[in-house]
């Protein structure tokens, strides 16, 4: 069995199922064995377990996998997401129902030949972006454990992060299909509304609502994308809508103003936006700086008026014939949508208005895609347990007008703000204009390049330590980012070097050689030094010329080697190697 990579995602799936590298069963089996180890991280409810999962990879028996795209690939399912004879519990055991059927957007990805594997905690009826708020205990982050890991999709993002699924499902009214997404690393793709089903999705505010789904890659989460978008007709909010390209990316749009940023790691997110937004001016598009003022006030909608109402009409029967059921902060949010706060002349006010901003936003992003940070600020969970209403909305400063301005929305990864503590940004555009927002995301991260100097390196990697290989785990770990796939100077000799794993060796050659395909990553200066210190003789880092003839440092490997290694040169890089 080929080494499983700690990041799953459905391409290396894909490939090393077709290649016979791997089984199913065994991506189970190391799940399970993942998700024993990380008990304490308060992930799922109903965790990964063989009993559940073996009807799924008996099916996977009667199914070809040319015909079912997404054959044996494991994902997890927030709960308050119906899975067939699991209880659904929406974070709270007295709310708890078992669902005699899957939520359409289940059976439609179990159709493609995926395989549920659990399902995951969340901030209870999915009220908060913090992942404090479930009784069955705080979900940890998945890189720094004392941190948040964001909510309310907390379990979904951390699974995958940990290893434990290579895609997850995530609902998102306010920003919890994307604040996880910023805190751990991932990619976290938010529909227009009503472009996937959320029949089978336990309402928080039903009109604004949407199933997400978090990946490590946005190919992984545009082919869900690709198996779940249709019309249902048994959902009343469903739409068919398309995701073909219909319109001219033509500008990027930035806040013209400040962005204030929250929490202990302010300066930080300070400091990544900056370098951020400067990366953003080097892409080949037009910039306009517009007045976010449009967003500030659709967010202040949602929860500083009437709309929070809308979570009292699907909860506040069961809250008050279960008045101790509900989490203390979550039952507070919800009460102040109670009956006696708002009338029907303040929400027909806040409805007016909104409309006027949906129009300003039209107007705005026609052809073009706003970015902004995806998170306000960050926290450790003692922190935000000491003053959890502000900081929660602190938090959704950039993420709560999203839906009410029915807007579609990715986040991706920005590099780190700090030491393991990840930085990210969003994505947004009009609901019928996706396909533009997926490209300038493409864009961002394609064209990502090596920030050389003071702050980090680019680092040429050609074995184990790249993408879906068992150390992409500590280029990550080390803040490191893919930034493209590339080849040598044709002056390099590959040898396999002896031991468990086997691991290659590059060395220079002074006459001769062949090129050798490498990935080029972004790492960090201050984590170079850990690196460095944990790579094993004969095995170093220097110099590596590219194909361009330019030089940046990589591992290498010293001549000596070559008397008791295999020459693989002729294959050409590391991933054509049969193991």
């Amino acid at each position: 069995m080929r080494t499983i990579p700690w990041n799953i995602t459905i391409h290396w799936l894909q490939e090393n199922y077709r290649e016979g590298n791997v089984t199913p069963r065994e991506i189970i089996n190391e799940i399970i064995d993942r998700f024993e180890k990380d008990t304490d991280m308060n992930i799922w409810i109903t965790p990964p377990n063989i009993e559940t999962i073996e009807f799924y990879l008996k099916r996977l028996e009667y199914l070809d996998p040319k015909d079912h795209p997404l054959w044996g690939v494991p994902f997890a399912i927030k709960d308050n997401i119906d899975l067939k004879d699991v209880p659904t519990t929406a974070g709270c055991e007295e709310y708890a129902y078992t669902p005699d059927e899957h939520a359409t957007i289940v059976e439609r990805l179990i159709r493609a030949g995926a395989i549920p594997v659990g399902k995951a905690n969340l901030d209870q009826f999915a009220t908060g972006l913090v992942g404090t708020r479930s009784p069955y205990g705080e979900t940890h982050n998945s890189i720094r454990k004392e941190m948040i890991s964001g909510g309310s999709s907390s379990g979904s993002a951390v699974a995958v992060a940990r290893g434990q699924a290579a895609f997850s499902l995530g609902t998102d009214t306010a920003g919890s299909g994307r604040v996880p997404a910023a805190l751990n690393n991932l990619v976290g793709y938010k529909p227009s509304l009503g472009a996937w089903s959320k029949k089978g999705v336990v309402p928080a505010c039903e009109s604004v609502d949407t199933v997400s789904v978090f990946a490590h890659t946005l190919n992984d989460a545009l082919m869900v994308d690709q198996q779940v978008r249709a019309k249902d007709a048994s959902d009343p909010w469903s739409k068919k809508m398309s995701s073909e390209k219909t319109s001219p990316l033509k500008k990027i749009c930035l806040p013209s103003e400040p962005v204030e940023f929250f929490g202990s790691y302010k300066t930080e997110y300070e400091k990544a936006w900056e370098r951020t937004k400067e990366k953003i001016k080097s892409l080949p598009l037009p910039i306009e700086y517009v007045n976010p003022r449009i967003f500030e006030q659709a967010a202040e909608i949602l929860y500083g008026g009437p709309w929070i109402s809308e979570r009292w009409s699907a909860l506040g029967g069961f809250l008050e014939s279960h008045p101790d059921a509900l989490h203390p902060v979550t039952e507070k949010v919800i009460r102040s949508g109670a009956p006696d706060q708002y009338d029907a002349a303040s929400l027909f006010d806040s409805i007016h208005k909104l409309q006027s901003l949906k129009r300003e936003a039209e107007e705005l992003l026609r052809e073009s895609v706003l970015i902004m940070p995806t998170c306000g600020g960050t926290w450790t969970r003692d922190e935000v347990r000491k003053n959890p209403v502000s900081a929660n909305s602190d938090m959704g400063r950039f993420t709560n007008h999203c839906n009410l301005l029915d807007l579609a929305a990715v986040a991706i990864p920005s590099g780190d703000a700090a030491e393991e503590i990840p930085f990210g940004i969003t994505l947004f555009s009009l609901s019928d204009q996706e396909d533009i927002m997926v490209e300038a995301a493409e864009l961002c991260m394609r064209e990502r390049t090596p920030i050389l100097g003071e702050e980090s390196t680019c680092l040429a990697v050609c074995g184990l330590h790249m993408r879906g290989y068992s150390l992409e785990k500590q280029m990550i770990e080390l803040g490191a980012e893919f930034i493209k796939e590339d080849k040598t100077a044709p002056i390099y000799q590959l040898m396999k070097l002896p031991g468990q794993p086997a691991k290659p060796g590059m060395i220079k050659q002074v006459h001769g050689g062949t090129s050798i395909e490498v990935e080029l990553w972004d790492m960090p200066l201050r984590s170079l030094g850990r690196l460095i210190t944990s790579i094993p003789a004969p095995l170093g880092i220097g110099k590596v010329e590219l194909q361009d003839g330019s030089e940046v440092p990589g591992f290498i490997c010293e001549g000596y080697a070559e008397e008791t290694a295999e020459d693989i040169s002729a294959l050409g890089g590391w991933r054509q190697l049969k193991t």
